[in-house]
């Protein structure tokens, strides 16, 4: 594998390396061979591209040490200039024509008039030779000397710190690296700004001949008039002075920008091509500039556009490696986070015996971490005692705490509900989306990643957070990660919430109650019933979704009936019967009206006589045809009614209600079973449907 590795690097070394080769012979061939015009125009644009590139890599770049081959481009990108002005020359002596870019060139800052052309040009050589070329001349060489002159000083500084340990000896030899390539690039740029002066100075010396070569020759050799030749060949001599000298200007800004060159041991291709286009930003606002002059009036529209495309394919790309680059390092810290947690775990003093489980606990992917960060406004962390507190509230049940701790067995976006160490539900999040739910049959246009809402099983679809707003303008329904992992977790919670009320929690919602309603609790516990027998009915009640916030009436019924009656399952059911408001009011509509479903008196009375007890509770001992009629019968009904938004219960005699809610629960978790006794006398009541006899 490493040495695949090797080769396919050493392959594209040598592609590199083949390439600058030929693109400087390249540059030599255009001195000695003529060019075809339409050759010419591609030259002279990719010539322009070229400098615009480098001016913006040197305003992108960060580091002194990115673009460490500048004073070696300066001296190719010189001499390509200066062969395009040969081969232009050549073709203006000799055909009077130097191609579309140079006479639109001529045509767009002349106009029809060759002494404004003049001019202008004659501007941008006095900018570029007295005020760029001449002051970045002046800081390669002060920047030259001072960096020479503190040398010694930094090599110091870095033997020190390798003395004293801040500095490994790889460090070490990495900085001393860096101070080498910085002190030869100061020294390279002292050299290299005197191309650009010398190249601006020949511009002129080539504009100059242009001009009297070509009146001279077309005058004396093709019979022209001197007036015309003078302003044909005066606004060639001006477009193709402005074509050389515009990018020399934008090579002479670069210059004066990027201050530092830093040796390399790579050759110049090497490090070159890597450089010159490793930055997305620049390859896109070079193809937006290739595309605006390729649709410029006189240009030619189709190398611009050229140019223009594969620079915005290749910035395309490099911005794709990016993000996949970005992401795997975000992956490998966080793993490393997640590394950590964990063995910071194994090594804590706590010992943790088997028994010593946590009663809710949230395992998640190491993806997942952010999620607990208390450093942010929303993390499950300030969640937690707000669902404490919602817990106590509405279903008066006192939560411990909740741990939150990472699992590396997991999947990366994947999380774990555990209730007493034992997982009840499981899920998937990610982080840089948004989750969108998606009404039964209706089609959607966006693009995500197909799920299921966690906590109700709804159809979902996770989508980019950027189309957040669009999806809630579309009626959609969009939550963040945050509240789908907390929405989860209440719900798990309140299916679990009756294993979660132990001997321990009861002794402290009763203390609670002590200093306000003692007589009550000191006559039940424990001369009537045991704690445990009061905690078997505090579960019944939970397990059917009953609140246990009325803890004063609970206790005065089972106070009542606790002489009498000590078969938990039974005195549950006084309990109801004294709740009957709390039981029927999550069931009512909002005209406070209960749709039940009856049963058959013949099935009623075919269950009363076959109910049997057992230590999980009654239950009707029947054939299993039987069973299986029932249930389709109760199946037709009930999803009749859900499929039209009604809520409804199934409505049984007070003898076969716990047994009816027993045989169903599997089947039906959500469907609601009460007695005639469990409902108001002044609750208004509507017939829904009737479970059919299965006699």
């Amino acid at each position: 594998m490493a040495m695949n590795i090797l080769k396919k690097a050493q392959r594209r070394t040598a592609t590199m390396d083949i390439s600058v080769s030929i693109f400087v012979v390249m540059i030599l061939a255009m001195i000695i061979l003529p060019l075809p015009v339409g050759i010419l125009d591609f030259m002279l644009v990719l010539n322009l591209a070229l400098s615009i590139t480098i001016l913006l890599l040197t305003l992108f770049t960060k580091s002194v040490l990115e673009f460490s081959s500048f004073p070696t481009v300066l001296l190719i990108t010189t001499m390509f200039r200066l062969g395009l002005s040969v081969a232009s020359t050549r073709l203006i002596l000799t055909e009077g024509n130097a191609g579309q870019v140079i006479d639109t060139f001529a045509n767009l800052v002349a106009g029809n008039n060759m002494i404004v052309g003049a001019v202008i040009f004659l501007i941008i050589f006095i900018v570029q030779m007295i005020v760029v070329t001449s002051g970045s001349s002046r800081v390669s060489e002060v920047s030259a000397r001072f960096t020479l002159d503190a040398m010694p000083g930094k090599q110091m500084s870095i033997d020190s710190d390798l003395a004293s340990g801040l500095i490994t000896e790889e460090d070490a030899r990495k900085r001393r690296s860096d101070l080498e390539r910085e002190t030869q690039f100061y020294g390279a740029m002292d050299g290299a700004s005197k191309f650009v002066k010398g190249d601006a100075t020949a511009s002129i010396i080539i504009t100059l001949i242009n001009l009297l070569g070509g009146v001279l020759i077309f005058s004396l050799q093709h019979g022209m008039g001197i007036g015309e030749a003078l302003n044909q060949f005066g606004k060639l001599t001006i477009g193709d002075g402005l074509v050389s000298q515009i990018p020399a200007l934008l090579i002479s800004i670069a210059s004066g920008i990027l201050v530092t060159r830093s040796g390399t041991s790579k050759s110049f291709g090497s490090s070159l091509v890597p450089e010159l286009f490793s930055t997305t930003k620049v390859m896109f606002i070079l193809c937006g500039i290739m595309i605006v002059f390729g649709f410029t009036p006189g240009f030619p529209t189709f190398t611009f556009l050229m140019v223009g495309i594969a620079s915005g394919v290749g910035g395309y790309l490099l911005n794709e490696n990016e993000k996949a680059q970005k992401e795997k390092n975000i992956q490998s810290e966080q793993e490393q986070l997640a590394q950590k947690r964990t063995e910071r775990d194994k090594n804590t003093k706590e010992v943790i015996v088997p028994h010593q489980v946590d009663a809710i606990s949230i395992e998640i992917g190491y993806g997942l971490i952010g999620i607990a960060d208390e450093s942010k406004d929303e993390n499950i962390m300030s969640q937690v005692l707000i669902i404490r507190k919602q817990f106590a509230q509405e279903l008066g049940l006192l939560l411990g705490p909740i741990r939150i701790r990472d699992n590396l067995q997991l999947e990366m976006n994947e999380y774990a509900i555990k209730i007493k160490g034992n997982t009840q539900a499981k899920g998937t999040l990610y982080m840089d989306k948004e989750l969108m739910l998606i009404p039964d049959g209706q089609e959607v246009s966006f693009k995500g990643i197909p799920a299921k809402e966690p906590a109700f099983g709804l159809d979902a679809l996770w989508i980019e957070s950027s189309d957040r707003e669009m999806a809630e303008i579309s009626d959609f329904t969009v939550v963040d990660p945050l509240t789908v992992l907390v929405t989860h977790l209440k719900e798990t919670i309140r299916l679990n919430s009756y294993s979660l009320l132990g001997r321990q929690e009861v002794k402290q919602l009763l203390e609670g109650l002590k200093d306000k309603y003692n007589v009550v609790i000191d006559e039940l516990i424990p001369d009537v019933l045991r704690l445990g027998e009061v905690q078997k009915v505090l579960q019944n009640l939970l397990k059917e979704q009953i609140p246990i916030t009325d803890m004063v009436t609970i206790l005065e019924t089972l106070a009542d009936y606790g002489n009498t009656v000590k078969d938990t399952e039974l005195l549950t059911e006084y309990v109801r019967q004294a709740l009957k408001y709390t039981v029927v009011q999550p069931y009512m509509d909002e005209t406070q009206t209960l749709h039940v479903v009856t049963v058959h008196p013949d099935t009623e009375e075919l269950l009363g006589r076959n109910i049997q007890k057992s230590s999980a509770g009654s239950i009707p001992v029947l054939q299993g045809d039987v069973i299986t009629r029932l249930f389709d019968s109760i199946k037709t009904i009930h999803f009749q009614l859900e499929a039209q938004g009604i809520p409804h219960i199934l409505l049984v005699s007070p003898k076969i209600r716990p047994a009816m809610k027993n045989l169903i629960n599997y089947n039906f978790p959500e469907l609601a079973v009460l007695s005639l006794n469990e409902v108001p006398n002044e609750i208004a009541i509507t017939a829904a449907g009737m479970v059919e006899s299965i006699v």
